[in-house]
């Protein structure tokens, strides 16, 4: 025990010890899986079972009707179900991020091809520009041949709004100029290969298997979008955490053990093994592995951040963000002051930092902070001092300032 930690025999006793938490065949369900099958969820007194559900819409519903206790969830999730948005309205909370960073853009190879021939300089700048995609547009509208088809996973999802984010950055109207469809992550590069998609954003290792089969070219990395941006939380639904605050504290503390863990380069590896070899991923442990240890090729690929630069902390502005990109392109409509309750509700800071300061873990003092203004590593004021934080840039220099109570 380190000497900031609470003494083990001060922490509450989970009032539940068998638990069901969902997943999906994804990278960043890591965390979920090194807890349980490196026993760090046993370390706190909890029998869990992973479902690994097979779309963000299965584990929507299995979390609105109480078939799972909690869930690796995208960020947005708990707030579209809080306020009725998605499916039955079920106010649902996070008060932990999994992983920062993860997704990619990737395009068949003809459409590639296509981009190359319309704007090689587009094609050679780092990060990749949605410039030459802007051209193959403009010039299938000119022949009259149909709209290209760009897939994200769901319509409450980070994907939909990086992949949005990138192309009106480029000078592609996402709404006019292409047909977007939704599929679960494990079917894109399946669509892909079989022709019935041009493009898709999603997390690995489904960029990364499309590229090994040369079926598809990964063109940028979430983190080149926005870095260090939220990806993953651990969702529970309101009431559930009202009734069982000591167990929730008990998945986070398992949770934030996990997510330390798998900072380690080769404990990536190990943890790539552990969610093949264990059916969670229905591929080759190499794919996934090379997916999550690529961390020099962070650009261009989707590489997950699970602790380092205060990644597990729920920052209120993250979620913010995502809700300001819903707003820019009309899919919210509810004003500041609804917006601000819940967010007050969804996103639980107060509970990460109980959880945080039972392990001893240096953790933020505020709850929002701007994004935008790092193009690298920068420190800020922590708990238990100075936090190294990451860079936080946003694809063009963008800067976001959310205005939040602190």
């Amino acid at each position: 025990m380190n000497d900031r930690q609470t003494p083990r025999d001060a922490w509450p006793s989970p009032e539940l010890d068998t638990l069901t938490l969902g997943m999906l065949p994804l990278n960043d369900a890591a965390p979920l899986v090194v807890a349980r099958e490196r026993g760090f969820f046993a370390e706190q007194g909890l029998d869990v079972t992973l479902s690994v559900e097979s779309s963000w819409a299965g584990m929507r519903d299995a979390m609105q009707l109480a078939l799972l206790d909690g869930a690796q969830m995208l960020p947005l999730m708990p707030l579209a179900s809080t306020l009725g948005l998605d499916g039955r309205r079920t106010p649902m909370l996070s008060a932990l991020t999994l992983s920062l960073g993860g997704n990619a853009i990737t395009v068949s190879n003809a459409l590639y091809d296509d981009m190359l021939a319309a704007d090689p300089d587009a094609m050679a700048a780092s990060p990749t520009s949605a410039r030459a995609l802007a051209t193959v547009v403009r010039q299938r509208r000119e022949r009259g041949a149909p709209p290209l088809r760009f897939a994200s996973v769901y319509p409450f999802s980070s994907h939909r709004y990086l992949l949005r984010y990138w192309l009106a950055e480029g000078g592609v109207d996402p709404d006019r100029d292409l047909e977007l469809r939704v599929v679960p992550p494990p079917l894109v590069a399946q669509q892909l290969e079989a022709g019935w998609l041009d493009g898709y954003c999603v997390g690995e290792p489904w960029n990364t298997l499309a590229a090994r089969r040369e079926r598809g070219r990964v063109l940028i990395g979430s983190h080149a979008i926005w870095q260090n941006g939220q990806e993953k939380v651990f969702a529970v639904r309101e009431e559930w955490a009202q009734a069982y605050p000591a167990t929730h504290r008990a998945v986070l503390r398992a949770l934030l053990k996990a997510c330390a863990w798998l900072e380690a380069p080769a404990h990536r590896g190990e943890a790539a093994r552990l969610m093949c070899e264990r059916g969670y991923l229905d591929v080759a442990p190499s794919v996934v592995e090379d997916s999550m240890l690529a961390e020099g090729a962070s650009l261009t690929h989707g590489m997950s951040v699970f602790h380092r630069h205060a990644a597990n902390f729920p920052w209120r502005s993250h979620l913010l963000w995502y809700a300001g990109q819903m707003r820019r392109w009309q899919h919210l409509d509810v004003d500041d002051a609804v917006l601000d309750e819940c967010l007050s509700r969804c996103v639980r800071p107060d509970l990460f930092r109980e959880a945080a300061d039972d392990l001893g873990i240096n953790y933020p003092l505020v709850d929002a902070k701007s994004e935008g203004e790092h193009g690298g590593a920068w420190v800020m004021e922590g708990r238990h001092g100075p936090l190294d934080m990451g860079g936080d840039r946003l694809l063009g220099g963008a800067r976001f300032a959310p205005f939040l109570h602190s």
